[in-house]
């Protein structure tokens, strides 16, 4: 188990390096036009001269902007690799020889794809991240509250799912199963999704554009951090299946 937890963490630290040149490349400039829209848009409310609230905003700042898209971004997404591949050695090592695919690397894909929907994709469908000037203050504690539930039901809802799908293989095949399996995870989470309260801030105008690409960075960057490390830790750790005669 060591060894796995210490392949996994070695395979989050590399996905956690792709994450970082995909953010670089894609997120931060979409960053950089929502807080260019957040200042026109604060500097138009308040009666302040450009040079004095520029030099407030810097002063206030604890860290400055170019050190958080470039060694700021760089170690929280290699703390955040290193967390998510133990944590993805540990499902490995949970569902290796109980999902019925006979290969290392393939369970590994298989538990990275399905870790990646029910802890990020599925949250992230009903409430999508916002870039800087989205969301009121007095609704973060009320959004926070709402994403933690949907994220809970979504990985608990998933964990449910596999384990149909082991109970009917069985009797009614591997791709029946996993069908009636999937089809139970999608109604019940939009079921969840259904009841779970939606907040609509993104002011009117908000360029849609911006929006768009930073929210597309968001999945961007965790995609490649989840499938990155189950892509890096098949390589370390798959063996592959040698057919019978």
């Amino acid at each position: 188990m060591g060894s796995l937890v210490m392949r996994g963490m070695l395979a989050g630290v590399l996905a956690a390096v792709l994450a970082f040149c995909f953010a670089t490349a894609f997120g931060e400039p979409a960053i950089e036009q929502a807080i260019a829209v957040e200042e026109a848009s604060a500097a138009s409310s308040h009666e302040h001269d450009e040079s004095a609230g520029a030099d407030a905003a810097e002063a206030a700042a604890p860290v400055s902007r170019g050190v958080q898209r470039t060694f700021g971004l760089a170690v929280g997404l290699g703390v955040l690799g290193v967390a998510l591949g133990g944590v993805f050695a540990i499902l490995f090592a949970l569902a290796r020889g109980r999902l019925g695919l006979g290969s290392d690397r393939v369970t590994a894909l298989v538990v990275a794809v399905l870790a990646f929907t029910s802890a990020y994709l599925v949250p992230f469908l009903k409430y999508p991240a916002n870039p800087p000037a989205v969301g009121h203050p007095e609704t973060i504690e009320a959004r926070t509250v709402a994403y933690v539930g949907m994220f809970v039901c979504s990985v608990l809802v998933m964990t449910a799912a596999v384990l149909l799908q082991r109970r009917l293989a069985a009797g009614s095949g591997a791709w029946n199963a996993s069908l009636v399996a999937a089809a139970v995870f999608v109604l019940a989470m939009a079921v969840v999704g259904w009841g779970l309260p939606t907040f609509s801030e993104v002011p009117d105008a908000f360029p849609a554009n911006t929006l768009w690409e930073f929210r597309i960075a968001s999945m961007g960057t965790q995609l490649f951090l989840w499938l990155g490390t189950g892509l890096v830790f098949a390589a370390l750790t798959g063996r592959p299946h040698a057919p019978s005669r």
